[in-house]
């Protein structure tokens, strides 16, 4: 009995006593178990951060450049062929500038010289240019270039040809001054012993024409030979765009020759431009 009370007295101030041990854990303390969900909670939440996997922001794939056609600047309008039946004519002024002698016939300083230029000049103007140099007797001298040319027409069709040559006349008919400077005439020679040298004169007067409206006054007259005592064809019966032209004349200096072929080469190629576009 005594025993049984004393279970009952213990149990009784257990009950009594528990409020009490339990407002004695320090304020905000929480049980152990919540303690462990807490850990939980938190280790969930940083895991969260720290191991989600970042995707990086993919930069957009640029777009393809178009393609840009670049057109070329030197764009060729035609071809010419530039040759000299008398290799050693030459200019007296040119070859006592260059070793103190005057004279009409020279290895080097000779009409070819000039064919150097405007064949350069013509290259500048677009135009695709070849130069035959052959050395041939004065005598018969057409009879002799002629297997030459043919040979070379055959390798290459030509919208112009010119037998470039240097007149024998003074320089008051071969010089023209213009806007403060001076100029080698030039003249065109024109054989009418074939049938169709009338298309070899229409060529020269479209080139006359051109190089009148750059210079007035620096071409003479058309010279039309025929008869005894002079070829008669000049090897125009080659082609209707084969030329003889006499560039200045005995008298005429470098200065004036180096202006006229500037001029001859501008309007030969306006001439072949213009053929070209009407073909």
């Amino acid at each position: 009995m005594k025993k049984t009370l004393q279970i009952w007295g213990t149990l009784i101030l257990f009950l009594f006593l528990f409020p009490m041990f339990i407002t004695s854990f320090p304020k905000g303390q929480s049980p152990k178990s919540s303690n462990l969900v807490k850990d939980s909670t938190y280790m969930v939440y940083a895991s969260n951060i720290m191991e989600e996997e970042t995707v990086p922001e993919l930069e957009p794939e640029p777009e393809p450049e178009p393609e840009i056609e670049i057109e070329s600047t030197s764009v060729t309008e035609g071809k010419a062929l530039l040759y000299f039946t008398h290799f050693h004519e030459a200019f007296k002024p040119v070859t006592q500038a260059k070793e103190g002698k005057v004279t009409v016939s020279h290895n080097t300083e000779n009409i070819t010289k000039f064919g150097e230029k405007l064949k350069t000049q013509l290259q500048f103007n677009g135009i695709e240019t070849d130069m035959l140099v052959v050395e041939v007797p004065h005598t018969g001298a057409y009879n002799s270039i002629r297997p030459h040319v043919e040979k070379q027409m055959q390798e290459k069709k030509y919208d112009l040809i010119i037998d470039l040559h240097r007149d024998s006349v003074g320089p008051n008919i071969t010089t023209i001054a213009y806007d403060e400077d001076q100029y080698a005439k030039v003249a065109f020679v024109i054989g009418m012993e074939h049938p169709n040298f009338e298309r070899n004169r229409a060529k020269a007067l479209l080139l006359k024409k051109e190089m009148e409206l750059l210079v007035p006054g620096i071409t003479r007259d058309l010279v039309m030979k025929h008869g005894p005592s002079v070829d008669g064809k000049y090897n125009q019966d080659l082609d209707p765009s084969l030329l003889v032209v006499e560039l200045g004349g005995i008298g005429n200096s470098e200065d004036q020759l180096n202006r006229t072929v500037t001029v001859l080469a501008k309007a030969a190629a306006t001439v072949i431009e213009n053929s070209n576009l009407v073909e």
